[in-house]
């Protein structure tokens, strides 16, 4: 069994798709998608399909984005709505066709089923940043969903476990590791890589927005 987590996506279905393919989940995987599938990219519908189907595939774990919050909340109160749009929420409705009426509701349950967190014996896995002294469940959205390491660079959990997190977007396109906390937004759909990274190993897997597979 692999326990692999998978960084920001933000509608690059390309990067996905190579990156899927050169993984190979399989039944047993346990995959963690830290959050941010949509927005900004050019296709955050077929993003969402893909994570999707791939609970068939294997034990798929997905968290929620702070852009899966804002797209949420934008589709439920129109005060929201200009706000996720200036964010990247025009390319995703451009991705539906520009409605948001054709969203499938199978998208929206996978988005509203989405998990705050998850853990391993060895790993925390969440999409944006914690309180080192705080319970996972009482972590405040500010913290999970919201603050950038560049802000904050918290101190090893209380849990004494590696955390692995997303949501910092690393222009250089290489993994932020700062041994306690690892941050895996490569910055994909700003030119950089998806990236993959097996707890257990440290093995990564990279692929760029045109879905061509970097090899490390």
């Amino acid at each position: 069994m692999r326990t692999i987590a998978i960084g920001d996506i933000h509608g690059c279905s390309q990067a996905l798709t190579a990156l899927l393919d050169a993984i190979q989940p399989r039944p047993n995987d346990v995959i963690v998608t830290l959050g941010d599938y949509v927005d900004r990219g050019p296709d955050s519908r077929g993003v969402l399909e893909q994570l999707i189907q791939l609970g068939d595939r294997c034990r798929h774990k997905p968290l929620l984005g702070n852009h899966e919050l804002m797209m949420l909340e934008a589709l439920q109160e129109d005060e929201s709505l200009d706000f996720w749009l200036e964010c990247g929420g025009r390319q995703t409705l451009a991705s539906y066709g520009g409605s948001p009426a054709a969203i499938p509701a199978s998208h929206l349950d996978f988005l509203r089923g989405c998990r705050r967190f998850h853990q391993s014996p060895t790993h925390i896995f969440l999409h944006a940043n914690y309180f080192s002294d705080v319970e996972l469940a009482d972590q405040p959205d500010l913290m999970l969903f919201w603050e950038h390491l560049s802000f904050l660079v918290p101190a090893p959990h209380a849990s004494g476990k590696r955390v692995i997190v997303g949501h910092t977007p690393q222009a250089s396109g290489e993994i932020l590791d700062l041994d306690h906390v690892v941050c895996i937004d490569t910055y994909c759909v700003g030119g950089g890589w998806l990236t993959a990274l097996e707890a257990e190993t440290g093995r990564i897997w990279q692929a760029d927005r045109e879905g061509a597979l970097r090899q490390r």
